[in-house]
């Protein structure tokens, strides 16, 4: 066997990629060919081989990136985005495609929301406008404060409103609807700057209200009433509510 070997052998290998011929001298015409192939290692394999790679990284609509719907919800683009990272988050670049896709369908969600108030708010406007001149009227004593003013007159009127149920056994509301009175003046007066038109706005919210609760209150069912509420607390509930609306809503 090695004298047919060395003979006259033929040696290739494609890690040097040449032929190397090593010549004897032999009597026999048929050489032997040996091929020599180098292991592979880890170097010969493709960068990021193993891990999946998102397939619709170039593609430059965000829906179908995400692989939604353009009347999708955005419950069902969370839900997309969730699911599409799970698997190919291991790879930054499909991550940062898959973000990039999800944040686009938020942005135009959210112009989307913002273009629904704004068109509510024209539409309210041309409805003022086109109503008759004495509701433009009373609009106009109308204005809409800050939700924060909003609460917190809230809470003082409902306060009082509670003093005088807690006390409804001991005395009448009288103490705490002068309080609520002289409340009412001062938010008016703040706003409008001027006393007596404050003065006007604050007594005139109170008669109303005494006068509709001296209506409303009696048609109210016995059996939702507690025995110590008189018809005077009664009324002073419904005053209490005519002083809040005043003193916020009216200019």
């Amino acid at each position: 066997m090695s004298a047919a070997i060395l003979s006259n052998p033929t040696f290739s290998t494609s890690f040097h990629g040449r032929r190397l011929l090593i010549r004897g001298n032999s009597n026999r015409s048929t050489p032997c060919c040996f091929t020599f192939k180098s292991p592979r290692c880890a170097v010969d394999t493709p960068y990021e081989g193993n891990i999946s790679k998102f397939p619709r990284t170039s593609v430059w609509d965000p829906y179908k990136r995400l692989g939604v719907s353009t009347d999708a919800s955005e419950e069902e683009v969370w839900s997309a985005r969730n699911f599409l990272l799970d698997q190919y988050a291991s790879h930054e670049r499909s991550a940062e495609s898959i973000e990039a896709a999800f944040e686009k369908l938020l942005m135009t969600s959210f112009k989307n929301r913002k273009k629904t108030k704004i068109n509510l708010k024209t539409k309210l406007k041309k409805k003022v406008e086109e109503s008759p001149p004495w509701v433009k009227n009373l609009l106009s004593f109308v204005e809409a404060p800050p939700a924060v003013i909003v609460l917190r007159r809230l809470f003082l009127f409902a306060f009082m409103a509670c003093w005088s149920v807690m006390n409804s056994a001991e005395a009448g509301p009288a103490f705490q609807v002068a309080l609520s009175l002289a409340a009412c003046i001062y938010f008016l007066n703040d706003k409008n700057k001027s006393v007596p038109r404050a003065a006007v706005i604050g007594f005139g919210a109170l008669v109303v209200g005494w006068i509709c609760g001296s209506f409303l209150v009696p048609l109210i069912p016995s059996f939702l009433l507690q025995p110590t509420w008189t018809l005077e607390l009664l009324t002073s509930l419904v005053a209490y509510v005519f002083l809040f609306l005043a003193c916020t809503f009216l200019k």
